[in-house]
């Protein structure tokens, strides 16, 4: 069955002033999944995962604030205001409840919802994240890079993280939409994310989050590795742990499999 078929809808929900593109398809009736992106990357980042996805739910995606179709404020923002973003979305589509599946900064932005709002969530995925993801200097140089020479300077270092050397060479089409995300994203929005991102310390909220949580780490993901992953999830009271047999976010988001442990944690009694 086609995405058309399921009836996408478009959407723009305001934040704070800051306009959310968000897209909602699927069947009217099935529970609804709210899919939050990584650094960088589009709401198009889940295509992928899309066909089967539809199978189980109504997906709601959105371009995070500075990506996409979505405005940046020129004013700094955190996880609060990120978690509030998805919350806007949210209420603009008419979701009163959902399910939350974010990759990396998405996860992040899930678990400060999960600790905050739990209440309008069922459970929540969270995939190739960190309650902290440093050190400073790594952004700090990440952010003055782009700002001085523009995104293309960084793609190629983002790819070799996000993919492993045997995935790129045996997906190169899967990985153009990728690149193209990457290249095409506003070094403004962008470089506001990574301080975001570099700022958010959550590990103090991990113990007080009340939700149903998995959190699942790509086994050769250099950035959030099995190690560190494994680490914070003991923080969380019940919270689910899965090693996927692939590398860093992106990869993550588009390998199939991934999508079926999500789906499977997500329907389950």
């Amino acid at each position: 069955m086609t995405h058309s078929a399921h009836h996408a809808r478009t959407g723009t929900a305001t934040s704070a002033g800051v306009s959310i593109h968000y897209t909602i398809e699927g069947a009217a009736g099935a529970p609804v999944l709210v899919m939050s992106n990584s650094l960088g990357t589009t709401l198009q980042m889940w295509d992928p995962q899309m066909p089967s996805l539809l199978e189980h739910f109504r997906v709601l995606r959105y371009d995070t604030r500075g990506h996409g179709r979505s405005s940046v404020s020129g004013q700094p923002f955190g996880m609060a205001e990120l978690g509030t973003d998805v919350l806007a979305v949210m209420d603009h589509a008419g979701v009163a409840r959902a399910q939350f599946c974010g990759l990396s900064m998405g996860g992040m932005t899930g678990m400060w919802l999960a600790r905050n709002h739990a209440d309008r969530f069922d459970r929540f995925v969270l995939a190739n994240t960190a309650a902290l993801i440093g050190p400073a200097s790594v952004w700090d140089n990440r952010i003055a890079t782009v700002l001085r020479d523009g995104m293309a300077a960084i793609v190629p270092g983002v790819l070799d993280r996000w993919f492993t050397p045997s995935y790129r060479a045996s997906h190169a089409q899967a990985m153009e939409p990728v690149r193209d995300m990457l290249l095409a994203c506003d070094a403004a929005g962008y470089t506001a994310n990574c301080a975001a991102v570099r700022d958010a310390d959550l590990r103090d909220i991990l113990p007080q989050i009340d939700a149903r949580v998995l959190v699942i780490a790509g086994e050769q993901d250099a950035a959030t590795t099995l190690h560190r992953v494994a680490k914070w999830v003991q923080a969380v009271p019940g919270a689910e742990y899965r090693a996927a047999g692939c590398g860093a976010s992106v990869e993550l988001g588009v390998a199939a499999g991934v999508g079926d442990a999500v789906v499977r944690f997500l329907k389950a009694a």
